[in-house]
This record gives C-alpha cells, sequence and structure tokens, in this order.
C-alpha cells in the first residue's frame, strides 16, 4: 500500500507544473457541459422576447459571460490547487474529470 501511494503521490508531483492548463480545461468542462442547462434554461426565460433581444442575451452569455467565467475561474482555482498535498491533487483531478464526464454522459452532452 506504500508503495501505491508513493507512486501515486509522484504523479501528483507531475501535474504542479500543468496546473493552470489544468485548471483551465476543468473550468472549460464545466461551463461545457452546465451552459446547455444555463441555456435551456434561459430559452425558456426568453421566449417571450423578440429575436433581436434572444440573440443579444445569448452572445452576451456565452461569448462574455462564459469567457469570462473562464478567464477570471481558472487562475483562481490553479492558486487553490497549488496548495493541496500533490496525492489529493491527484485525485482530486482524476475525481473531477470522471464526474464531468459521467454527468456529460448521462445528459447525453457528450
Amino acid at each position: 500500500m506504500h508503495y501505491l501511494v508513493e507512486y501515486l503521490t509522484k504523479l501528483g508531483t507531475m501535474l504542479y507544473p500543468w496546473l493552470g492548463e489544468i485548471a483551465s480545461a476543468m473550468v472549460a468542462c464545466l461551463v461545457f457541459t452546465f451552459g446547455v442547462d444555463v441555456n435551456r434554461w434561459l430559452r425558456r426565460r426568453l421566449g417571450a422576447r423578440g429575436f433581436i433581444m434572444r440573440t443579444l442575451i445569448f452572445i452576451l452569455l456565452n461569448a462574455f459571460g462564459y469567457g469570462l467565467l473562464i478567464v477570471l475561474a481558472s487562475p483562481w482555482l490553479a492558486r487553490q490547487m497549488a496548495h493541496m498535498p500533490a496525492l489529493w491533487l491527484l485525485l482530486l483531478v482524476v475525481a473531477t474529470f470522471m464526474v464531468v464526464g459521467v454527468w456529460a454522459q448521462r445528459n447525453q452532452q457528450s
């Protein structure tokens, strides 16, 4: 068991130089997965509005809202993950992508 923990810790240590990219991928996957639900909810709420208003809101949300969320949340998430022990970092990264993948698969988004 000690060897397994040691091996996983070494793998986790290899992630530290890539935290910016990993955090961006995590946030982008979450935005992509949950953005479908947000867009669906917004479409229902804006159904009575005019075409131009719906299109403008859609563009603002997708281009600026989601983009801004990715740009601002990714560095923050990378800083938070930089403080984690290597073993827990590895487990967090694997678990996050697994959960997002399962969620997307169950909602037929992949």
